[in-house]
Order: C-alpha cells, then sequence, then structure tokens
C-alpha cells in the first residue's frame, strides 16, 4: 500500500517534500491515470477529492430512502409492453 499522507519529521531532512510529492504523484498516476502535469497542476484538494473514491465505500441507502425513490421514480407499467 502507498502511504499517501506521510508524516514528515525534522529528521527527514530537505529531501521530505520531495520524497512525499514523489509517492502521490506515483499514486496519481496508478489509481487515477493522471500524466505529470496534471498531478502539478491540480490544487491539494482536487487530489484529496480524487483519491476520496478509494478510501472507502459509501453506505448503501436505508430502506426508507429506497421507497421514497420508488415512490418518486416509479418503474412503467411493463405490461404494455410485451
Amino acid at each position: 500500500m502507498i502511504p499517501l499522507s506521510p508524516t514528515l519529521s525534522p529528521e527527514q531532512g530537505e529531501g521530505a517534500f520531495g520524497d512525499a510529492a514523489e509517492r502521490l504523484a506515483g499514486a496519481a498516476s496508478m489509481l487515477l491515470g493522471w500524466r505529470p502535469d496534471e498531478f502539478w497542476k491540480s490544487t491539494p484538494a482536487e487530489l484529496a477529492t480524487a483519491l476520496m473514491m478509494f478510501s472507502s465505500q459509501p453506505d448503501a441507502p436505508d430502506p426508507d430512502a429506497i421507497a421514497a425513490l420508488r415512490r418518486r421514480f416509479p418503474d412503467e407499467d411493463q405490461s404494455s409492453h410485451g
């Protein structure tokens, strides 16, 4: 697993930013298909938003939400298409 948000300590020295940027650029390339220019032109918020889809699965809708959607968007009567 690629560490996407490394904790940087003062002991890591000047290369810490470059190392972290290299890991994030690699993750953006592998996971999102981004080329280097797309990575460097993105804001941190854009990168975080794009990578969020890999962090966890959203909860399934509850039965009440499904019932509300069925009322709002009823299926067509299939008996006339047959």
